[in-house]
């Protein structure tokens, strides 16, 4: 089973290259992430044109995540993350799929910093900790896919001081990132490939896709059931490199999982 995270930077427009990309990586899951799109002008019967279902949560102009599975609608737990009643924006959303628990995640950025956006990041990010701590006790078989805006270590990025004050590289963030972990969740790129550098995010300023000025910021975590069934874990990196592209590159893990 194919799972993977696209933060899509624009849905409709980008929707070409999404389809595209549907077509040649046929991905059985997808959480995707920055919709800017009001849920309404979500573009549904393409994608179901594609072979997939959906559910999403759309915002006019930013943020919005989605889940797609291939053959069958995802079946919607919650679209918002529990802790603030009234937190509206559109940055969180869960389903069950062929017997998966999975969630999309679109952490807030963060910046500035320092500052009432960075404050805000890490206060959802508590709240989501707070929440996958009561999913990892579960015991379900979870994902937790999505663009987390927060670089874990200095291995994850290229050698640079340019992003030190960056809200995705403070301490405050990392260690928030490394609390979840200490869960027990299983960061899949990281366990499938300890040893090298990789990146799922290139912005598009000071050249920095031609120079693989990179970041890895989308993550996919797996709950302690799906440990022993990870199989692979990869960036579809060529994907960022191809004419009007997300700044992001769609990542993906591969389970050994029979519903």
């Amino acid at each position: 089973m194919k799972i993977a995270t696209y933060n899509i930077n624009g849905i409709n427009s980008r929707l070409e290259r999404l389809l595209e990309w549907l077509c040649s990586s046929e991905p059985d899951v997808v959480c995707l992430q920055e919709l800017k799109s009001e849920t309404a002008k979500f573009p549904i019967k393409a994608i179901e044109a594609a072979g997939y279902g959906a559910i999403w949560v759309g915002q006019k102009s930013w943020n919005g995540v989605a889940i797609l599975s291939r053959g069958t609608d995802p079946i919607k737990i919650r679209n918002h993350l529990p802790g603030d009643p009234d937190d509206r924006q559109a940055r969180y959303i869960e389903a069950a799929v062929n017997g998966l628990m999975i969630a999309s995640i679109y952490l807030p950025n963060g910046n500035p910093q320092p500052g009432p956006k960075f404050d805000y990041k890490l206060a959802w990010f508590a709240r989501l900790n707070a929440h996958a701590k009561t999913l990892y006790k579960s015991g379900l078989p979870i994902v937790l896919a999505g663009d987390y805006n927060v670089v874990p270590t200095t291995d994850d990025m290229y050698e640079t001081h340019s992003w030190d004050n960056d809200a995705l590289v403070q301490p405050e963030s990392r260690v928030a990132y490394h609390e979840l972990l200490e869960q027990g969740w299983t960061d899949c790129i990281k366990t499938m490939h300890p040893d090298k550098k990789i990146y799922t995010y290139w912005d598009y300023k000071r050249n920095r896709w031609p120079r693989n000025a990179g970041l890895r910021i989308d993550h996919l975590l797996i709950s302690e059931p799906l440990k022993p069934l990870l199989i692979n874990a990869k960036v579809e990196r060529d994907v960022r490199g191809q004419e009007g592209a997300s700044d992001h590159a769609p990542t993906f893990i591969e389970l050994d999982w029979n519903p």
